[in-house]
């Protein structure tokens, strides 16, 4: 059995060298933090949010609610601190809603 954990292990160690070695940690890092989009905003906003990308460390949001897009404005900068913290990293600096 120990062997096994052995081997979990070096095998995790050995993807993430992998990851740092291509320089794909920040792509990784963006699709977890978009894919958890529904999770932390929850639904109603997430059947809201038409498109959801991120560019130059950016992460837009196009919105079909006006009011919607107004409320997150307002708490932009929590938003920013959520994904980031979901992400395990610093992966954005600002979020753009639209």
């Amino acid at each position: 059995m120990s062997m096994a954990r052995s081997n979990d292990k070096s095998l995790k160690e050995a993807i993430e060298q992998l990851v740092k070695t291509y320089k794909i940690e920040g792509k990784l890092n963006e699709v977890k933090l978009l894919s958890s989009w529904e999770k932390l905003m929850g639904t109603m906003v997430a059947k809201r949010t038409n498109e959801l990308f991120i560019r130059d460390r950016k992460l837009f949001v196009l919105l079909s609610s006006a009011s919607l897009r107004e409320e997150l404005n307002m708490s932009r900068n929590k938003i920013l601190e959520m994904l980031n913290q979901e992400a395990g990293a610093h992966v954005i600096d600002e979020v753009v809603f639209n």
